[in-house]
C-alpha cells in the first residue's frame, strides 16, 4: 500500500468498539501512547479489523491546535 500522508505510526490494535454506526479502534503505538480512530462499522468489517492485529494510524489533519493550562 502507498499513501500521501506523511504521518503514519505503527502500532497494534487493542480494542475494537463497535457501536451504532461508529466503532472506536484503539492502537497502541508504545511508550504508553494509544491513538483511537472513530471509523464506520461497514470500514471495520471492510478491513477485517481484529484486535491484535498490526495497523496503522494515518493521520491527517489540516489544524492543529494547542492549549496549556
Amino acid at each position: 500500500m502507498k499513501i500521501s500522508a506523511r504521518n503514519q505510526i505503527r502500532g497494534r490494535i487493542v480494542e475494537v468498539a463497535k457501536g451504532a454506526t461508529t466503532a472506536h479502534v484503539r492502537i497502541d503505538i508504545g511508550g504508553g501512547a494509544i491513538i483511537t480512530a472513530s471509523i464506520t462499522n461497514e470500514a471495520v468489517d471492510e478491513l477485517r479489523i481484529r484486535e491484535g492485529d498490526d495497523a496503522y494510524a494515518v493521520v491527517k489533519a489540516s489544524d492543529v491546535m494547542v492549549a496549556v493550562d
